[in-house]
């Protein structure tokens, strides 16, 4: 590799790296903060927590990684545009390949890295997150021991513990069930406690009362001095790991269990996702080569309507937008499948024909006047805007 191809892939892999850590860091959060549900509602440790947003690392690469490279690839020739590096290449007889080659071995390797983490990784961190999210919840002992919180158990069945006493017992127990259509049943306990086995996991609540309403209005008291609520049931069922298409290997996709009832009911769904999976790594070079068609040539400040990143990222976003639409419909129609691999050939074969041509991909005259043209009255409107307040400020020390 020569000097000056290894100059530009080592400022544009700085570029990506920057672009891709601050971009993950957004995405993951966005997604963490969904499921702080997991700490707040099932009472788990931070460390589970952590480990659960740590294992959503891997389904959110695949697709942040291109965006990451078109920030790197555009920003990084933009900026050698602008110190008319790109101008003296050309004028020392640099053929355009002196910058194409370092850009496509660095979307070559995310390419690489990103069908990986695809079919490799990201399979096995779903299934290890559902894991722990179902186990999580299938803790109810930790759930239940809350003091002062109501929780749903079940669709109709509430519960609340007052306090917590010595020797694992609990007070000032509360349970709300109208699972029973017509029959409203309240359990009210002063003392109680969860007795654990094998194989179950029961209630046991001492000195209370149930209260027994119906829909006619007839109430009944019932007073006891033990009384066993089975929770068993809830555990078992809570427990249960289901399984998605997205949480399944590569391997599996391919060859499912004739017996799995996710396929029985939705097969489409199976070949849908293997089809996005072959065809998500390709959007790291699909981008690359859009960056390089916007801004890949030497020219002037006068000819540049609308900064090449704001372009790439617009027309990378579209492109984008159209392979997350076919892979949607192909869940049910598998004539979409074509339109899944379509989308990054066409756009490739596009932004090619625009490097090879020595023409400059653009978005349309009609967008670039109007963005300018927005951005240009966005500026003076502020200009204007922090004038006044600098005058007001001006006004009030003087009054002062």
């Amino acid at each position: 590799m020569k000097v000056v191809e290894r100059y530009i892939m080592r400022r544009a892999l700085a570029v990506f790296l920057a672009a891709l850590i601050w971009t993950l860091a957004i995405v993951w959060t966005t997604q963490v903060l969904a499921r702080i549900d997991l700490v707040t509602d099932s009472g788990q440790s931070a460390l589970t927590f952590f480990e659960v947003a740590a294992l959503i690392i891997p389904s959110i690469v695949p697709i942040v990684m291109p965006f990451a490279l078109v920030v790197a690839v555009a920003q990084t020739l933009s900026a050698m545009n602008s110190d008319s590096e790109l101008a003296v290449l050309n004028a020392a007889g640099a053929s355009r390949w002196t910058i194409v080659t370092p850009i496509m071995l660095l979307a070559l390797a995310a390419s690489v890295f990103s069908f990986a983490v695809d079919n490799g990784v990201d399979p096995y961190a779903r299934q290890k997150n559902r894991e722990l999210v179902a186990s999580s919840r299938a803790d109810l002992l930790s759930l239940i021991i809350q003091e002062g919180t109501f929780h749903k158990i079940d669709d109709g069945l509430f519960l609340q513990i007052g306090q917590r006493l010595p020797d694992n017992r609990l007070g000032g127990i509360f349970v709300a069930d109208s699972r029973e259509e017509g029959v409203n049943l309240i359990y009210y306990a002063k003392s109680g406690a969860i007795i654990e086995s094998a194989d179950e996991r029961v209630l046991m609540m001492n000195d209370g009362v149930i209260h027994r309403k119906t829909l006619a209005g007839d109430l009944s008291v019932i007073r006891f001095t033990s009384y066993a609520f089975d929770l068993s049931a809830f555990m078992s069922a809570s427990s249960e790991v289901l399984l998605l298409p997205k949480d399944r290997t590569t391997q599996y996709l391919l060859n499912p269990s004739p017996n799995d009832k996710m396929f029985q009911k939705r097969p489409n769904k199976y070949l849908a996702e293997v089809h996005q999976r072959f065809s998500e790594w390709s959007y790291s070079l699909v981008f690359a080569l859009i960056a390089l068609a916007v801004a890949g040539d030497a020219r002037s400040h006068r000819e540049a309507r609308i900064h090449p990143l704001i372009t790439s990222i617009a027309i990378a976003l579209f492109v984008r937008w159209l392979g997350f639409f076919a892979a949607g419909k192909a869940d049910n129609i598998p004539q979409y499948a074509y339109m899944v691999y379509g989308v990054p050939i066409v756009a490739s074969a596009v932004a090619t024909w625009f490097i090879v041509s020595n023409r400059t991909m653009e978005l349309p005259v009609a967008w670039a006047d109007w963005m300018t043209n927005f951005a240009g009255r966005f500026g003076d409107g502020w200009s204007a805007l922090k004038l006044r307040f600098a005058r007001r400020g001006a006004s009030g020390q003087e009054a002062g």
